[in-house]
């Protein structure tokens, strides 16, 4: 079967579902499409460095527009129907994250579930709030769409605040020594995953916690970046 039949008949498999189903599109607000055909596109991974003090951050997409509402729309409106469109921009962020390992380390895997030799995807853990109201980890149903396997290294020591709304020095003492290692992370390289940058506060707590554990945080990717505006 060719690609452009494949798609056609895609296509009229969700125009079927449509009518059944009727829904909108989480990106817009479009009838009939969870996700349109213009929202599928502007979630195309644009993989780019960010900078939060001095942690470099690889990220997928800007947190904006279609993207935003895709991303919030899977996150706190139930959508999950949008989850294969953000797994592929996330797994472009590891896989650049990866790439910017020293070349010594190059040789090792990403993406293995157990904390032995290759780099181990971690994730920030949710909130007993948060998995109360989603029933799911948004980060970790991403990577397991793409058959990644994050490693559960870390735990909550503390129930922060959400961080909407708080500023930069208020996010930054919300998180502080919020998180702690499971278990001792000697020698164990990561590679720390979320799903929204903006201050860098949530990442740069996270990698304190592998490193008090004795671990080492090789590289940083998130799905979206939430762009300043305003310089650091």
């Amino acid at each position: 079967m060719n690609r452009q039949l494949r798609d056609r008949l895609a296509a009229a498999s969700r125009d079927a579902w449509a009518t059944v189903l009727p829904t909108e599109c989480c990106g817009c607000g479009v009838v009939d499409r969870a996700l349109c055909a213009d929202c599928r596109r502007a979630l195309a991974p644009s993989v780019h460095p960010v900078v939060r003090d001095d942690a470099l951050i690889w990220a997928a997409l800007t947190y904006e527009g279609a993207a935003r509402h895709a991303i919030a729309a899977y996150k706190d409106g139930g959508r999950t129907d949008a989850a294969a469109a953000l797994a592929a921009p996330l797994r472009a962020a590891i896989v650049a994250a990866l790439a910017a390992v020293p070349a010594n380390r190059e040789d090792r895997d990403a993406g293995r579930s157990d904390a032995g030799p290759g780099i181990q995807l971690v994730t920030i853990p949710s909130s007993r709030l948060a998995w109360r109201v989603r029933g799911y980890h948004p980060v970790d149903a991403l990577l397991h769409r793409v058959g990644l396997h994050p490693f559960a290294a870390l735990a909550q020591r503390i129930e922060a605040l959400d961080q909407v709304g708080l500023g930069r020095a208020a996010r930054a003492a919300n998180k502080s020594n919020s998180l702690v290692a499971r278990r001792p992370l000697d020698g164990v390289l990561v590679i720390l995953v979320d799903d929204i940058v903006t201050t860098g506060a949530t990442l740069l707590e996270a990698r304190r916690a592998v490193f008090a554990a004795g671990g080492a945080v090789v590289g940083l990717a998130t799905l979206a970046e939430t762009r300043r505006l305003l310089p650091p």
